[in-house]
Protein backbone atom coordinates (compact mmCIF):
# COMPACT_ATOMS: atom_id res chain seq x y z
CA UNK A 1 0.00 0.00 0.00
CA UNK A 2 1.25 3.51 -0.78
CA UNK A 3 0.83 5.86 2.18
CA UNK A 4 1.54 9.59 2.33
CA UNK A 5 2.05 11.25 5.70
CA UNK A 6 1.80 15.02 6.06
CA UNK A 7 4.09 16.34 8.80
CA UNK A 8 7.49 15.17 10.04
CA UNK A 9 6.86 15.60 13.75
CA UNK A 10 6.87 12.88 16.39
CA UNK A 11 3.64 11.24 15.22
CA UNK A 12 4.39 11.45 11.51
CA UNK A 13 7.89 10.00 11.79
CA UNK A 14 6.73 7.27 14.17
CA UNK A 15 3.91 6.30 11.82
CA UNK A 16 6.31 6.19 8.89
CA UNK A 17 8.63 3.84 10.79
CA UNK A 18 5.78 1.56 11.87
CA UNK A 19 4.12 1.41 8.45
CA UNK A 20 7.40 1.09 6.56
CA UNK A 21 8.40 -1.85 8.75
CA UNK A 22 5.19 -3.58 7.66
CA UNK A 23 6.18 -3.29 4.02
CA UNK A 24 4.10 -0.28 2.98
CA UNK A 25 5.53 2.32 0.61
CA UNK A 26 5.63 5.40 2.84
CA UNK A 27 6.75 8.98 2.22
CA UNK A 28 6.54 11.86 4.71
CA UNK A 29 5.96 15.36 3.33
CA UNK A 30 7.17 18.28 5.43
CA UNK A 31 6.70 21.97 4.66
CA UNK A 32 9.92 22.99 6.45
CA UNK A 33 13.23 22.66 4.63
CA UNK A 34 14.70 20.36 7.29
CA UNK A 35 13.68 18.40 10.37
CA UNK A 36 11.91 20.63 12.89
CA UNK A 37 14.03 20.16 16.00
CA UNK A 38 12.88 23.29 17.82
CA UNK A 39 11.00 22.99 21.09
CA UNK A 40 12.42 22.25 24.50
CA UNK A 41 11.94 18.78 25.96
CA UNK A 42 9.16 16.32 26.60
CA UNK A 43 8.45 13.53 29.02
CA UNK A 44 8.05 10.02 27.67
CA UNK A 45 6.13 7.78 30.06
CA UNK A 46 6.07 3.98 29.94
CA UNK A 47 3.45 4.02 27.20
CA UNK A 48 5.61 6.22 24.95
CA UNK A 49 8.86 4.35 25.58
CA UNK A 50 7.00 1.07 25.12
CA UNK A 51 5.93 2.18 21.65
CA UNK A 52 9.47 3.29 20.85
CA UNK A 53 10.69 -0.18 21.80
CA UNK A 54 8.07 -1.75 19.52
CA UNK A 55 9.20 0.53 16.67
CA UNK A 56 12.84 -0.42 17.13
CA UNK A 57 13.86 3.06 18.30
CA UNK A 58 16.62 2.78 20.95
CA UNK A 59 16.14 4.70 24.18
CA UNK A 60 19.60 4.11 25.62
CA UNK A 61 21.22 7.47 26.29
CA UNK A 62 18.03 9.33 25.42
CA UNK A 63 17.43 12.10 27.93
CA UNK A 64 17.30 11.25 31.62
CA UNK A 65 15.23 8.73 33.61
CA UNK A 66 12.60 10.10 36.00
CA UNK A 67 11.57 7.80 38.86
CA UNK A 68 9.99 10.25 41.31
CA UNK A 69 7.69 13.25 40.90
CA UNK A 70 7.33 15.69 43.78
CA UNK A 71 4.85 18.52 44.19
CA UNK A 72 5.86 21.50 46.34
CA UNK A 73 4.10 24.72 47.25
CA UNK A 74 5.61 28.04 46.25
CA UNK A 75 7.07 28.54 49.73
CA UNK A 76 9.00 25.24 49.67
CA UNK A 77 6.60 22.92 51.52
CA UNK A 78 6.39 19.35 50.17
CA UNK A 79 2.79 18.54 49.18
CA UNK A 80 3.08 15.05 47.71
CA UNK A 81 5.50 12.52 46.24
CA UNK A 82 4.68 10.05 43.46
CA UNK A 83 6.71 6.86 43.01
CA UNK A 84 6.79 6.85 39.21
CA UNK A 85 9.09 3.81 39.24
CA UNK A 86 6.05 1.74 40.25
CA UNK A 87 4.86 1.95 36.63
CA UNK A 88 8.36 1.15 35.34
CA UNK A 89 8.35 -2.03 37.39
CA UNK A 90 4.83 -2.91 36.27
CA UNK A 91 5.30 -2.33 32.54
CA UNK A 92 9.02 -2.81 31.99
CA UNK A 93 9.50 0.52 30.16
CA UNK A 94 11.21 3.60 31.62
CA UNK A 95 10.04 7.17 32.05
CA UNK A 96 12.38 9.61 30.28
CA UNK A 97 12.64 13.37 30.00
CA UNK A 98 14.39 14.12 26.73
CA UNK A 99 15.16 17.02 24.41
CA UNK A 100 12.62 16.94 21.59
CA UNK A 101 15.38 17.28 18.99
CA UNK A 102 17.01 14.04 20.14
CA UNK A 103 13.77 12.09 19.85
CA UNK A 104 13.04 13.54 16.40
CA UNK A 105 16.50 12.60 15.15
CA UNK A 106 16.15 9.01 16.35
CA UNK A 107 12.69 8.63 14.86
CA UNK A 108 13.86 10.02 11.51
CA UNK A 109 16.58 7.42 10.92
CA UNK A 110 15.73 5.56 7.71
CA UNK A 111 12.47 7.48 7.11
CA UNK A 112 12.03 9.04 3.62
CA UNK A 113 11.08 12.71 4.07
CA UNK A 114 10.33 15.15 1.25
CA UNK A 115 11.12 18.63 2.59
CA UNK A 116 9.82 22.04 1.45
CA UNK A 117 6.52 20.49 0.37
CA UNK A 118 3.50 22.41 1.68
CA UNK A 119 0.26 20.42 1.59
CA UNK A 120 -2.78 22.39 0.37
CA UNK A 121 -5.59 19.84 0.02
CA UNK A 122 -6.75 16.49 -1.28
CA UNK A 123 -9.38 14.81 -3.38
CA UNK A 124 -10.30 11.16 -3.27
CA UNK A 125 -12.52 8.48 -4.73
CA UNK A 126 -13.10 4.83 -3.93
CA UNK A 127 -9.77 3.87 -5.48
CA UNK A 128 -7.37 6.32 -3.85
CA UNK A 129 -6.37 9.82 -2.74
CA UNK A 130 -4.56 12.60 -4.54
CA UNK A 131 -2.67 15.11 -2.36
CA UNK A 132 -2.03 18.63 -3.66
CA UNK A 133 0.98 20.80 -2.79
CA UNK A 134 1.72 24.51 -2.98
CA UNK A 135 4.31 24.03 -5.74
CA UNK A 136 1.57 22.76 -8.06
CA UNK A 137 2.52 19.08 -7.81
CA UNK A 138 0.29 16.21 -6.76
CA UNK A 139 0.94 12.78 -5.29
CA UNK A 140 -1.35 9.75 -5.42
CA UNK A 141 -1.71 7.23 -2.63
CA UNK A 142 -3.94 4.58 -1.10
CA UNK A 143 -4.02 6.31 2.30
CA UNK A 144 -3.34 9.88 3.40
CA UNK A 145 -2.39 10.55 7.04
CA UNK A 146 -2.47 14.03 8.55
CA UNK A 147 0.20 14.37 11.22
CA UNK A 148 0.48 18.12 10.71
CA UNK A 149 -0.22 19.47 14.17
CA UNK A 150 -2.91 21.44 15.95
CA UNK A 151 -3.57 23.66 12.90
CA UNK A 152 -3.76 20.60 10.63
CA UNK A 153 -4.55 21.32 6.99
CA UNK A 154 -5.55 17.68 6.49
CA UNK A 155 -7.99 17.83 9.41
CA UNK A 156 -9.28 21.18 8.19
CA UNK A 157 -10.53 19.60 4.97
CA UNK A 158 -11.55 16.24 6.43
CA UNK A 159 -13.39 17.66 9.47
CA UNK A 160 -14.33 21.18 8.39
CA UNK A 161 -13.84 24.12 10.75
CA UNK A 162 -10.83 24.17 13.11
CA UNK A 163 -12.15 23.04 16.52
CA UNK A 164 -9.11 24.13 18.60
CA UNK A 165 -9.84 26.71 21.29
CA UNK A 166 -7.59 28.31 23.95
CA UNK A 167 -7.81 26.79 27.42
CA UNK A 168 -6.94 30.03 29.20
CA UNK A 169 -3.43 28.93 30.19
CA UNK A 170 -0.03 29.39 28.58
CA UNK A 171 3.55 28.15 28.97
CA UNK A 172 6.97 29.75 28.98
CA UNK A 173 9.50 26.95 28.61
CA UNK A 174 13.08 26.17 27.81
CA UNK A 175 15.94 23.68 27.90
CA UNK A 176 19.01 25.05 29.64
CA UNK A 177 22.21 24.13 31.42
CA UNK A 178 21.09 24.98 34.96
CA UNK A 179 23.35 24.07 37.86
CA UNK A 180 20.90 22.79 40.48
CA UNK A 181 20.41 19.38 42.11
CA UNK A 182 17.37 18.47 40.00
CA UNK A 183 19.43 18.63 36.79
CA UNK A 184 21.48 15.55 37.68
CA UNK A 185 18.79 13.67 39.62
CA UNK A 186 16.11 11.14 38.68
CA UNK A 187 13.45 13.41 40.16
CA UNK A 188 10.89 15.75 38.65
CA UNK A 189 9.55 18.73 40.57
CA UNK A 190 6.28 20.63 40.17
CA UNK A 191 5.90 23.80 42.24
CA UNK A 192 2.50 25.44 42.58
CA UNK A 193 1.31 28.76 43.88
CA UNK A 194 -1.31 31.45 43.29
CA UNK A 195 0.71 32.85 40.37
CA UNK A 196 0.87 29.58 38.43
CA UNK A 197 3.06 26.50 38.23
CA UNK A 198 6.78 25.82 37.69
CA UNK A 199 7.94 22.43 36.37
CA UNK A 200 11.51 21.12 36.45
CA UNK A 201 12.78 17.88 34.91
CA UNK A 202 16.30 16.54 34.29
CA UNK A 203 16.83 16.11 30.54
CA UNK A 204 20.29 14.51 30.43
CA UNK A 205 23.76 15.84 29.57
CA UNK A 206 23.55 18.59 32.18
CA UNK A 207 20.32 20.05 30.77
CA UNK A 208 17.20 20.99 32.68
CA UNK A 209 13.72 21.04 31.16
CA UNK A 210 11.88 23.94 32.80
CA UNK A 211 8.52 25.56 32.28
CA UNK A 212 6.29 28.21 33.82
CA UNK A 213 2.53 27.85 33.40
CA UNK A 214 0.38 30.91 33.98
CA UNK A 215 -2.97 32.33 32.97
CA UNK A 216 -2.81 33.54 29.40
CA UNK A 217 -2.86 37.29 28.94
CA UNK A 218 -1.65 39.23 25.94
CA UNK A 219 0.79 41.19 28.07
CA UNK A 220 1.96 38.90 30.89
CA UNK A 221 4.38 40.34 33.44
CA UNK A 222 8.01 39.17 33.23
CA UNK A 223 8.63 35.76 34.79
CA UNK A 224 11.10 37.20 37.28
CA UNK A 225 8.48 39.67 38.48
CA UNK A 226 5.80 37.01 38.87
CA UNK A 227 7.82 34.11 40.27
CA UNK A 228 10.95 35.73 41.69
CA UNK A 229 9.73 35.57 45.31
CA UNK A 230 9.17 31.79 45.20
CA UNK A 231 11.43 29.49 47.20
CA UNK A 232 14.50 27.77 45.75
CA UNK A 233 15.16 26.38 43.27
CA UNK A 234 12.84 28.73 41.31
CA UNK A 235 15.05 31.73 42.02
CA UNK A 236 18.13 29.79 40.87
CA UNK A 237 16.45 28.79 37.60
CA UNK A 238 15.40 32.39 36.89
CA UNK A 239 18.94 33.58 37.60
CA UNK A 240 20.55 31.09 35.22
CA UNK A 241 18.25 30.90 32.16
CA UNK A 242 18.68 33.43 29.37
CA UNK A 243 15.87 35.35 27.71
CA UNK A 244 16.73 33.87 24.30
CA UNK A 245 16.14 30.36 25.69
CA UNK A 246 12.52 31.12 26.56
CA UNK A 247 9.73 29.90 24.28
CA UNK A 248 6.08 30.87 24.68
CA UNK A 249 2.95 29.04 23.59
CA UNK A 250 -0.73 29.22 24.61
CA UNK A 251 -2.63 26.03 25.45
CA UNK A 252 -5.30 24.80 23.02
CA UNK A 253 -7.78 21.96 23.20
CA UNK A 254 -10.96 20.54 21.68
CA UNK A 255 -13.39 17.75 22.34
CA UNK A 256 -11.96 14.65 20.70
CA UNK A 257 -14.53 13.11 18.30
CA UNK A 258 -15.17 9.42 17.84
CA UNK A 259 -14.55 9.58 14.08
CA UNK A 260 -11.19 10.83 12.83
CA UNK A 261 -11.28 9.58 9.24
CA UNK A 262 -12.95 10.50 5.98
CA UNK A 263 -12.76 7.77 3.37
CA UNK A 264 -9.07 7.02 2.86
CA UNK A 265 -7.88 10.01 4.91
CA UNK A 266 -7.16 10.04 8.64
CA UNK A 267 -5.26 12.05 11.26
CA UNK A 268 -3.07 11.39 14.27
CA UNK A 269 -1.24 13.24 17.02
CA UNK A 270 -2.16 16.88 17.67
CA UNK A 271 -4.22 16.90 14.48
CA UNK A 272 -6.53 14.34 16.11
CA UNK A 273 -6.42 15.44 19.75
CA UNK A 274 -4.91 18.83 20.51
CA UNK A 275 -4.57 19.10 24.28
CA UNK A 276 -2.72 21.19 26.88
CA UNK A 277 0.63 19.78 28.03
CA UNK A 278 -0.37 19.54 31.70
CA UNK A 279 -0.50 15.73 31.88
CA UNK A 280 2.58 15.40 29.62
CA UNK A 281 0.89 12.98 27.24
CA UNK A 282 0.88 14.84 23.91
CA UNK A 283 3.94 13.17 22.41
CA UNK A 284 3.09 9.85 24.03
CA UNK A 285 -0.41 9.88 22.54
CA UNK A 286 1.04 10.62 19.09
CA UNK A 287 3.31 7.58 19.43
CA UNK A 288 0.30 5.51 20.51
CA UNK A 289 -1.59 6.64 17.40
CA UNK A 290 1.26 5.65 15.11
CA UNK A 291 1.54 2.20 16.65
CA UNK A 292 -2.24 1.63 16.62
CA UNK A 293 -2.64 2.75 13.00
CA UNK A 294 0.00 0.29 11.80
CA UNK A 295 -1.58 -2.48 13.87
CA UNK A 296 -5.03 -1.77 12.42
CA UNK A 297 -3.70 -1.95 8.86
CA UNK A 298 -2.04 -5.28 9.65
CA UNK A 299 -5.36 -6.63 10.92
CA UNK A 300 -7.35 -5.30 7.93
CA UNK A 301 -4.79 -5.38 5.09
CA UNK A 302 -7.30 -5.44 2.23
CA UNK A 303 -9.78 -2.77 3.36
CA UNK A 304 -8.52 0.72 4.25
CA UNK A 305 -11.85 1.95 5.59
CA UNK A 306 -12.29 -1.02 7.89
CA UNK A 307 -8.71 -0.58 9.08
CA UNK A 308 -9.32 3.09 9.88
CA UNK A 309 -12.48 2.21 11.79
CA UNK A 310 -10.45 -0.30 13.82
CA UNK A 311 -7.79 2.36 14.43
CA UNK A 312 -10.42 4.77 15.73
CA UNK A 313 -11.94 2.19 18.05
CA UNK A 314 -8.50 1.57 19.52
CA UNK A 315 -7.61 5.22 20.03
CA UNK A 316 -10.49 7.68 20.27
CA UNK A 317 -11.75 6.72 23.75
CA UNK A 318 -8.29 6.78 25.31
CA UNK A 319 -7.26 9.98 23.54
CA UNK A 320 -10.54 11.62 24.58
CA UNK A 321 -10.00 10.68 28.22
CA UNK A 322 -6.45 12.05 28.14
CA UNK A 323 -7.64 15.26 26.52
CA UNK A 324 -10.48 15.80 29.00
CA UNK A 325 -8.15 15.49 31.96
CA UNK A 326 -5.47 17.67 30.35
CA UNK A 327 -8.01 20.32 29.39
CA UNK A 328 -8.97 20.73 33.04
CA UNK A 329 -5.34 21.81 33.60
CA UNK A 330 -5.08 19.76 36.82
CA UNK A 331 -1.35 20.27 37.27
CA UNK A 332 -1.89 24.04 37.41
CA UNK A 333 -4.49 24.02 40.18
CA UNK A 334 -3.07 25.30 43.47
CA UNK A 335 -4.89 23.26 46.13
CA UNK A 336 -2.34 22.67 48.89
CA UNK A 337 -4.80 21.26 51.44
CA UNK A 338 -6.21 18.75 48.96
CA UNK A 339 -2.72 17.71 47.84
CA UNK A 340 -1.66 16.94 51.41
CA UNK A 341 -4.65 14.62 51.85
CA UNK A 342 -3.39 12.21 49.14
CA UNK A 343 -1.36 9.36 50.74
CA UNK A 344 1.97 9.06 48.91
CA UNK A 345 1.87 5.25 49.09
CA UNK A 346 -1.24 5.17 46.90
CA UNK A 347 -0.07 7.63 44.25
CA UNK A 348 2.38 5.32 42.43
CA UNK A 349 -0.20 2.56 41.88
CA UNK A 350 -2.83 5.14 40.90
CA UNK A 351 -0.51 6.65 38.30
CA UNK A 352 0.37 3.19 37.01
CA UNK A 353 -3.31 2.46 36.45
CA UNK A 354 -3.85 5.85 34.81
CA UNK A 355 -1.15 5.09 32.22
CA UNK A 356 -2.86 1.87 31.27
CA UNK A 357 -6.24 3.62 31.00
CA UNK A 358 -4.91 6.08 28.41
CA UNK A 359 -2.66 3.63 26.55
CA UNK A 360 -3.63 1.32 23.71
CA UNK A 361 -0.13 -0.15 23.74
CA UNK A 362 0.04 -0.94 27.46
CA UNK A 363 -3.52 -2.25 27.42
CA UNK A 364 -2.41 -4.77 24.79
CA UNK A 365 1.07 -5.66 26.05
CA UNK A 366 1.15 -5.09 29.79
CA UNK A 367 1.60 -8.21 31.84
CA UNK A 368 -0.65 -6.84 34.54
Amino acid sequence: MKILIIGAGIGGLAAARALGADGHEVVVFERADKLRTEGAALTLWSNGTGVLSALGVPTEGLGAPVDVLEQHSWDGKVLLRVDLAHAVRAYGHPHLSTPRRDLIQRLAVGVPVAFSRTFTGFDQDEHGVRAHFADGTTESCDLLVGADGYRSAVRGQAWGADPARPSGWSTWQGLSAVDIEITTSRRGLMILGPEGMVGLMPAGNGLLQWWFDLRWTHNPPPLRERFGHWASPVDQVLDQVRDEEMEFFPHYHFKVPKVWSSGRVTVLGDAAHTMPPTVAQGGNQALEDAWALARALREEPSDVRRALARYERARTRRAALTSRVASAEPANQYRPTLSRLAPDAFLGPIYTRWLRMVSTYLGTHAGR
